[in-house]
């Protein structure tokens, strides 16, 4: 199916939510064919450029289905919205539209039973739950009211992947990966380099 992209510097996964400030014409017009159909847009991550380029971005071939769970438009224009995160999608041929705006084929990356299903945090990883309850905290988080399921290895890695200072490179790769307790056994590894 054929979906609008938002390139971002941001992270979304699966459960995720991404606060966005909406001024320029090509993505208000998303949002507002978002709402009117009911169809969510893609975030995906960028690899080179700004958010606002209309040319020179580079982003990455994997996003995330984002529907808009809330919204404000403030009096000097912009709009304010909380974008959620659904599901993994694969995206291929990316065009941009007359009015600047990313469009591509995408096609949802399918959770197997080898893949992306529900895993208990084991003990091992028990202090990033820590970690992702201290992240959480920030008051620009806190306004997201995400609901986390700290016991739930998925949960736990995607939003660490979001929420940790990380290259997007390292972010991504995290994002990619299809095993959650090898997703979580990275981020392990990245904050004991990041503590050094």
């Amino acid at each position: 199916m054929q979906r609008p992209l938002f390139p971002l510097n941001a992270l979304l996964c699966p459960g995720g939510r991404v606060p966005l400030r909406v001024f320029e014409t090509r993505y208000l017009d998303m949002v507002r064919d978002s709402l009117r159909n009911d169809e969510g847009f893609v975030v995906v991550l960028l690899k080179e450029g700004e958010e606002a380029s209309w040319s020179d971005q580079a982003f990455y071939s994997t996003g995330t289905l984002a529907t808009v769970v809330d919204f404000d438009q403030s009096d000097d224009g912009v709009l304010h919205i909380i974008a959620e995160g659904q599901n993994r999608f694969a995206i291929a041929e990316p065009a941009q539209t007359d009015n600047g705006l990313w469009e591509a084929l995408v096609t949802e990356i399918e959770d197997t039973q080898e893949t992306e299903q529900f895993a208990a945090v084991p003990e091992q990883f028990e202090d990033l739950a820590s970690v992702l309850k201290a992240l959480v905290q920030h008051p620009m988080i806190v306004d997201l009211n995400l609901s986390i399921d700290y016991a739930d290895s998925r949960q736990l890695g995607w939003r660490l992947a979001e929420l940790l200072p990380l290259e997007n490179a390292e972010k991504q790769y995290l994002f990619e990966l299809e095993d959650p307790l090898f997703r979580l056994e990275k981020i392990s590894d990245q904050l004991n380099r990041l503590a050094v």
